[in-house]
Parts: structure tokens; sequence; C-alpha cells
């Protein structure tokens, strides 16, 4: 059983429904815990089990009762081993787990803040598993020195990809052409594009990029497409508004979220990273190198393990604007021989080491491990 506060499109979430399908396919009975969400469907359409439980609350009091309601779930249904994906629900998790007798592992899914003593106990949660889940070797490194856990009980397993959806042979010209009407391009626009998938945050580092454009020093300057939620309109206004200062209006384009994101890999020449601050894996990295698009990057957390340097993709300082324009002239300097190869050996690397099926053959793998050592 998983336990996961909402099923709503996200990657904790698509992870999730990835494992879920994965139990069942490997012959187990596969049930989620959760409020539920839109991919509630796509659960039930994998085989697995949805038990809607109040686990997206952070209400002591609903908590405490959670306890209860998981513990019974947990005897009546005969759970073998629980999985815990979030941390107001570890609480209640945990506790269930240990009460009925039965092991428990937990995935560490981000870098969570903790700028208290209070706040690093809230975030410690999710060490106390029997065994804990990393998602990258920063994740672990982070883990073992913010919550002083040893290395051994922890598991380095990255997240998967579908490598079936992220695949260039699979997008269809007309899949193309209808992203490229969401981009506003002409049928006749031959400018490179530069494609920067992330959530509209700042410490995503998009003005990184905007300022780097203004500095190239290029005949044809390229097409910035950001694409991604945005949390507020506030900081999104304020990346317009440079935007137009700084004249490159006709270059930046905010397309907001993509339905169809192998589409939009599709169609970039290369894609942009420019985080701030670590990122515990980094998805759109290996997205966008199943895909077959080399990748410039800050050399931070996950991408430094997804990313070989020169071979699918570059790293550029984080928030260094000339080291940014210096990567991305180099990037778009590239031969398409020469790109076509990091993209080639890019997608080799995605489909090796991030598939949803190594991500899948290596959880279920802990499953066993916990079940033998509890027999």
């Amino acid at each position: 059983m998983q336990v996961t506060p909402s099923l709503n499109a996200g990657g904790v979430e698509t992870i999730t429904l990835d494992i879920a399908g994965a139990v069942v396919e490997a012959r187990g009975r596969s049930l989620v815990a959760s409020q539920g969400g839109r991919l509630e469907t796509d659960l039930a359409r994998a085989g697995a089990v949805l038990i809607r439980l109040p686990v997206d609350s952070r209400n002591p009091i609903t908590l405490w009762r959670n306890i209860a309601r998981l513990e019974t779930l947990i005897r009546r249904e005969g759970v073998s081993v629980v999985h815990v994906r979030s941390r107001a629900p570890a609480f209640s998790a945990i506790a269930a787990a240990r009460r009925a007798g039965v092991p428990v592992v937990t995935t560490y899914h981000g870098i969570y803040g903790a700028r208290s003593p209070l706040k690093r106990w809230y975030n410690g949660v999710m060490t106390r598993g029997d065994l804990v889940i990393a998602n990258s070797d920063f994740t672990r490194d982070h883990i073992v020195a913010e919550h002083c856990v040893s290395a051994d009980k922890i598991v380095v397993i990255a997240e998967g990809i579908d490598t079936a959806l992220f695949d260039p042979v699979a997008v269809s010209v007309t899949r193309r052409n209808d992203m490229r009407a969401v981009f506003g391009l002409a049928t006749g626009d031959l400018r490179p594009v530069m494609l920067l998938p992330a959530r509209l945050t700042n410490w995503k580092g998009h003005a990184v990029v905007i300022e780097a454009l203004a500095r190239l020093d290029r005949r044809e300057t390229p097409l910035l497409i950001v694409t991604g939620r945005s949390d507020g309109g506030e900081y999104l206004n304020s990346l317009r508004l440079r935007v137009g200062e700084l004249g490159l209006t006709e270059q930046v384009r905010f397309v907001g979220e993509t339905a169809d994101m192998p589409a939009a890999y599709a169609l970039a020449d290369v894609v942009v990273a420019p985080s701030l601050k670590a990122e515990s894996f980094g998805r759109s990295v290996v997205e966008a190198g199943a895909m077959a698009t080399p990748v410039i990057a800050s050399p931070l957390g996950g991408p430094v393990e997804t990313v070989i340097a020169g071979e699918t993709g570059w790293f550029a300082p984080a928030g260094d604007i000339d080291a940014w324009a210096r990567a991305i002239d180099a990037a778009l300097n590239q031969s398409d021989r020469r790109l076509a190869e990091m993209g080639r050996a890019a997608r080799a690397r995605a489909c090796s080491l991030y598939s949803r099926d190594v991500m899948a053959a290596a959880t279920l793998a802990v499953y066993r491990r916990l079940l033998d050592r509890q027999t």
C-alpha cells in the first residue's frame, strides 16, 4: 500500500501510479491510500485500488485519527508493505504500520527546507521507515548530513520516466505542428528554439536566461519558450516587464502549462534548466534527454548526476548571466550533426538509467528486501 496525499498531476503522483502498476504486473495487489484526484481513472486502469482517506490533511486531530484508520486498513486488507511518499501522512502511516507489525519504506522526494529544529524534526519523519529511498545520490547525501541517518539505511532509486512516451520517434508530425501553433512559430520561422520547462517561481532561474539572451552576440537571437505552471501573477509579470525593458518581446514567449511535453521537447534545439538552488533530481532534464534534446543546466543537485558535460549537455554556473550567455552561444553554434550525436547519447543514457521500468524493478526489490528481513 502506497500512501500519498493526492492523485493530481505531479512528479510524486506519477511515480505513485507507475509503482502501483508495477505491483499489479508483478502479480501483487496494489492499494493507494489518498484523498484522490485527477489520476484516479489512470490508477484504476492500472489495476490498483484507491482507498480514499484524508491523508492530505495536516490537522493534528485528523493525523491522529488516521493512525487508527490506516491500521484497520492494513489489517483488513492484509497489507504486506507500506510505502509513504509525503511528510504529513507519514506520521500516521508509520505509526499504523508499526502497530500492525508491517514493514514501512519512505521515499525522500525533495530537499525540504529547515530553518528551525522543529522543521528539521518534521522533515525527519521521512527517514523513520525501515528503509529510505532517495531519488538521487545528492538527496542521499543530504539525508545523511541533515538527519544523521546511516547511509546503509538509504537506497538510491532515481525517478523513472516513460521512455516510450518521451521518445522523439513517437511524436507525430501533427503533434509537432500543433505545438508549433502553441509556440506561435510561423511556417518560415527558422530561429533556434530554447525551451525552459519549469514552474514559474524565482528559484528556477528564468530571469538568468532572459538576461543572458540580451547579452548574446549573435546575428540571429534564439527564441525562448517558457512553459510551466505559475504560482502567481507577480513573478510572471516581473519577467514580462523585464523582457520588454530588454527589447526581447519577439524573442521570449510565455505559453503557460503545456499538455504535450514530448512534442514541446521535440521542437527544442536546446533545453535550459537554470535553477538557482539544488534540484533533488531534476525531472525535466531527464525528460529532455529521453527526447534526444541536449540540455544546459546549473551544476546543482540531481542534474550533476544526470547530465554528462560535453556528451549529453553542458553546465553553466547558477546565476552567472555572462556564463549562461556563453553556454547558450556555444550550444547554438554546434553543428546539427553534433547536436544529434549528443541527443542520441542523452536518450541512450535516459533509457538505461532513468526509465520507468528500471525504477519499478528497483522499488520492487526494496519491497522484497523488507519482506525477506521480516521473515
